[in-house]
């Protein structure tokens, strides 16, 4: 017995070491599969590099005159939203590495304004930060020329009293994705208006869709009664269509002001936008009512800060 158990010792060992080498198989991954996984994840992790663009409607939306509030004029507001977005974005670059910095930050107006000042003053606000200039002194240069620039800007806009209207359809459509895309960055833009869009130059016109939107326009268009919904989806109201895939893109829409004196004002605004955000494939958007700074600072900062 003794005998027979010695010779089946160098087979036991044998069985042993080879079921240990096909195990150690088992779990290897092939070259080509880690690698394919790797890709995969790369490609579904958003970017951490913020690429921020705001787009002012600096239309007579924002006159004191014409359209006075008490509680604080609509260009204030304006200027609150944009400290705001500043302050998230300086937020974020101040958590990052150096050697990771690569954000954008910069002011848009469609059409330009006219007054050389103006200009001046919107092409300061444009940054663009990379680890080769990130320091304390660029990010205090940021917070200070965001708190003061664009109460000026407002400011001189409104003391010219040429109010041109607001061409956001064009600027969609000839400009956005030259000036608001960029590879490897999140790509966000801010749109501050009251949700109309007007210019005298821009007044196209396919059917029930429309290159312009206006308190009149929806009047005369009968989407100022309960049935508004039906009626649009029906008859095919909107904007008229862009020619642009706008799938790397998220959308901010703050200051909606509808007219009071159509109760579906405000939901026919939001309809208009939403089709034409879809439309375009928007990646992710969201649009807002006019409110105190205050209330909308949370919604800023989430729509910047955690990305769905």
């Amino acid at each position: 017995m003794r005998k027979t158990y010695k010779l089946f010792i160098p087979f036991i060992i044998a069985i042993t070491a080879l079921i240990s080498i096909l195990s150690c198989k088992k779990d290897v991954k092939k070259p080509a599969e880690t690698n394919k996984i790797e890709a995969k994840t790369k490609i579904n992790e958003p970017s951490n590099n913020l690429n921020i663009s705001l787009l002012l409607d600096l239309s007579d939306r924002i006159n004191p005159v014409k359209y006075p509030n008490t509680a604080m004029e609509f260009y204030q507001r304006d200027v609150g939203y944009i400290k705001s977005v500043s302050k998230v974005f300086l937020e974020h670059l101040s958590g990052k590495k150096m050697r990771q910095a690569d954000e954008k930050i910069e002011l848009f107006f469609e059409p330009s304004p006219s007054n050389s000042e103006i200009n001046t003053l919107s092409n300061k606000l444009k940054y663009s930060i990379t680890k080769d200039n990130l320091s304390m002194d660029l990010i205090n240069n940021i917070e200070n020329t965001y708190s003061k620039n664009p109460l000026e800007i407002y400011e001189l806009a409104i003391k010219d009293d040429n109010y041109v209207g607001s061409d956001t359809w064009r600027f969609f459509k000839n400009k956005v994705s030259d000036y608001c895309l960029e590879e490897g960055h999140r790509n966000i833009l801010v749109v501050l208006t009251d949700g109309y869009i007007y210019h005298k130059d821009t007044q196209l016109k396919e059917g029930n869709r429309s290159s312009y939107l206006t308190p009149q326009e929806i009047r005369k268009n009968k989407l100022n009664s309960s049935n508004w919904g039906e009626k649009m989806e029906h008859e095919d109201y909107g904007f008229v269509k862009i020619d642009v895939d706008l799938s790397d893109l998220e959308i901010l829409v703050l200051g909606i002001n509808p007219d009071p004196k159509n109760v579906y004002e405000e939901d026919v605004i939001n309809a208009y936008w939403n089709k034409w955000f879809k439309e375009m494939n928007v990646k992710r958007f969201a649009i807002k009512q006019a409110d105190l700074p205050s209330n909308m600072d949370k919604i800023i900062r989430e729509f910047i800060l955690d990305p769905v």
